[in-house]
C-alpha cells in the first residue's frame, strides 16, 4: 500500500512535468520503471548513430553505454581516454545522451557543469538530443532547482569524485572559491532550444544525483 502511494505520488508530478515539458517545445515521456525508459531511448537512437554521453550517474545506472556499444554505436564517453577531445566531438554527435541536475514541474530543465561540455551540448550541436532524469529530480519550481543543483546534486557529485571543495565536508553550498569547485556553469532551458530535436524522459525511479 505504501508503495502504491509513493508509485501515485511520483506518477502525479511527474505527468504535471511532461505536461509542462511538451507546452514548452520537449518531446516528453513518463514511464513508470527504467526497463521501459531504456527501450523508449534505445528506439529514438538511428541506427549507425554516433552517441556522445554527458556526465551521467543515471545514464550509467541504466546501463545505457554498455547497452549502445554492444548494439554497434560509437559511443564518446567524456571520461574516455583523450577527455578534452571527446568533450568537443560531443557537441557534433548524432546523439547526446545525458541527465541534467533538476527537472521543474512547469518543464523547465536545470543543469550544473564543471567544465561546460555538458551544459554546451544541451544547448546546440548534436542534432538530437535525449535527456532522461529520475522523479527525485522534480522540483516545483526555479527556486527549488537552483537550491537543488547547488545543495544536493553538486556536494554528491564533489564526495563521488574526491574533490575537497568545502561542501564535501558538509554536504551545503558555501559558494565558495575552491579550485575544486564543479559549480562553474549552471544552464536553465526554460524552452526547447529553437530547431533542436530535444527529448525528455521521466522515469518514476530514483535515479542519479
Amino acid at each position: 500500500m505504501l508503495e502504491d502511494v509513493r508509485e501515485w505520488y511520483n506518477m502525479e508530478l511527474a505527468l504535471k512535468a511532461v505536461e509542462s515539458l511538451k507546452r514548452n517545445g520537449f518531446s516528453a515521456y513518463y514511464f513508470k520503471g527504467r526497463s521501459e525508459a531504456v527501450e523508449k531511448i534505445l528506439g529514438l537512437v538511428p541506427e549507425k548513430a554516433v552517441v556522445g554521453v554527458g556526465g551521467s550517474i543515471t545514464v550509467r545506472e541504466l546501463g545505457l553505454p554498455e547497452i549502445l556499444s554492444k548494439r554497434g554505436h560509437e559511443v564518446i564517453l567524456h571520461n574516455s581516454p583523450d577527455t578534452f577531445e571527446n568533450r568537443r566531438k560531443t557537441l557534433v554527435a548524432d546523439v547526446f545522451l545525458s541527465s541534467v541536475n533538476a527537472v521543474t514541474l512547469d518543464g523547465k530543465l536545470v543543469c550544473l557543469d564543471g567544465v561546460g561540455n555538458r551544459v554546451a551540448a544541451l544547448a546546440f550541436g548534436p542534432k538530437k538530443t535525449i535527456v532522461v532524469a529520475g522523479v527525485n529530480k522534480l522540483v516545483r519550481g526555479l527556486d527549488e532547482a537552483l537550491w537543488r543543483v547547488k545543495n544536493v546534486a553538486a556536494p554528491m557529485n564533489v564526495k563521488r569524485l574526491n574533490r575537497k571543495a568545502p561542501c564535501a565536508l558538509n554536504g551545503l553550498c558555501v559558494d565558495c572559491d575552491s579550485s575544486e569547485r564543479l559549480c562553474r556553469a549552471i544552464l536553465i532551458l526554460e524552452k526547447a532550444p529553437a530547431r533542436s530535436d530535444f527529448h525528455v524522459i521521466l522515469v518514476g525511479e530514483s535515479l542519479g544525483f
